[in-house]
């Protein structure tokens, strides 16, 4: 196993606030610490990841549409409402996937993204630095790091080709752990748990849990979800029969239950801690899915192609969803984050960003980011601080 110090670029520059304004069963144990795996053999850098690529494909379709003007000097005020702009040092064509904080210190924490990108903060997110892990380092590959997720100074990093990254010391040093070419499917998703647990998801809807800092795994379904949908082909749901595709959006919500969108957005499926096998059901909209998400309470929410927004009506499992008023104007919304059960936010393409304060019933939109030349695609909530990532390395942090 190999422990590494994090490098540090001395020539780096911190990141500033700008003010001016295969399908079947699922083996039950797939990793065995015997030394370095060696990764997937499919590109110097990892393929698409279907959550990031799929959102943003759409936002930029879109944006096309709607005559998106990409001028980037139309980006003159740095403040939009609640949220300012903050310069990251990355190279714009880096794509951010994800951000993470120490639950020990919650001013200490990480940016992933393509290009093997690991940013650092120690000021909330004001400042960033970056840093370089030399345990991921392979001359045969650029990983993308999809996921990063703590529970206090334990932190893992997930990636394509499939790489597993773990600190338990705040970051400063990381471990690689091999991952089994048997692997079903891309690693999408990582739960810190603490205490050497944490649950890993594929994008062929492969759980895995570890309770013992990834010396051993259990599978927690039994079978990928083309297995389940090609084992249910009488189930009614709309595409199911002979599927062998992936899932563009996979999310977990804070009980452990999980909900993916399949890449052709036309159902979703569900998954609750104890069930044997992924539950598909059909969209309740002619309009093609674009990613699904937990409200604060518990409820799903659902985005469709064009801007629709849904919040599932009843209790948990319930296949009812009504409409929200948004008014997205045409242009794609891609994620939804809430910083508590009123407050919450959506972002999507051209710099697209709207507010609700009544739990997602309304929305209005904060027209202040309207010249964001860039689409916004991931928002998130770490108690009182919040982020928004977007591409070109357009990074928000939230101020109210």
């Amino acid at each position: 196993m190999e422990r590494v110090t994090v490098a540090r670029h001395a020539h780096a520059t911190q990141g500033r606030i700008r003010r001016k304004g295969s399908s079947g069963k699922i083996e039950e144990e797939p990793w065995k610490r015997k030394g370095r795996t060696q990764a997937a053999k499919d590109g110097k850098e990892g393929s698409a990841v279907p959550r990031r690529d799929a959102l943003l494909r759409a936002a930029m379709l879109g944006a096309t549409l709607a005559g998106w003007n990409e001028d980037a000097n139309a980006e003159t005020d740095y403040v939009y409402g609640d949220w300012e702009l903050v310069d990251l040092p990355v190279d714009p064509e880096v794509i951010l996937l994800d951000v993470a904080f120490s639950e020990r210190d919650p001013k200490h924490g990480f940016v992933v993204g393509t290009r093997q990108t690991l940013l650092e903060t120690t000021d909330g997110g004001r400042n960033w630095e970056p840093r370089s892990i030399a345990a991921a380092k392979d001359e045969d590959f650029n990983y993308r790091f999809n996921a990063v997720s703590f529970s206090g100074d334990e932190g893992w990093i997930i990636g394509k080709p499939a790489i597993l990254l773990h600190t338990t010391d705040g970051g400063s040093t990381w471990e690689r752990i091999p991952l089994s070419a048997k692997l079903p499917g891309t690693p999408i998703l990582i739960t810190a748990l603490g205490n050497g647990a944490a649950e890993m998801a594929t994008d062929q809807g492969a759980i895995y849990v570890t309770s013992d800092a990834a010396q051993s795994w259990k599978a927690a379904v039994q079978e990928t979800v083309d297995a389940t949908l090609n084992r249910t082909v009488s189930s009614g749901i709309s595409g199911a029969s002979y599927y062998t595709g992936t899932f563009a959006t996979v999310q977990r919500g804070e009980d452990g239950r999980y909900v993916g969108v399949n890449s052709r957005g036309n159902f979703y499926m569900t998954w609750t801690p104890g069930d044997t096998f992924w539950t598909p059901h059909n969209r309740v909209t002619g309009r093609r899915l674009q990613n699904m998400g937990f409200m604060p309470d518990g409820k799903l929410w659902m985005l469709t192609r064009g801007g629709g927004v849904y919040i599932q009506e009843g209790g948990q499992g319930s296949e009812e969803f009504a409409e929200q008023k948004l008014g997205s104007r045409g242009f794609g919304v891609l994620d939804l984050g809430f910083k508590d059960e009123t407050v919450g936010y959506g972002v999507g393409g051209s710099g697209s960003l709207y507010k609700t304060v009544d739990g997602g019933r309304t929305w209005r939109r904060e027209k202040s980011a309207d010249n964001i030349s860039g689409n916004l695609y991931l928002v998130k909530f770490f108690e009182n601080m919040g982020f928004i990532l977007g591409n070109e390395g357009k990074f928000l942090r939230y101020t109210a």
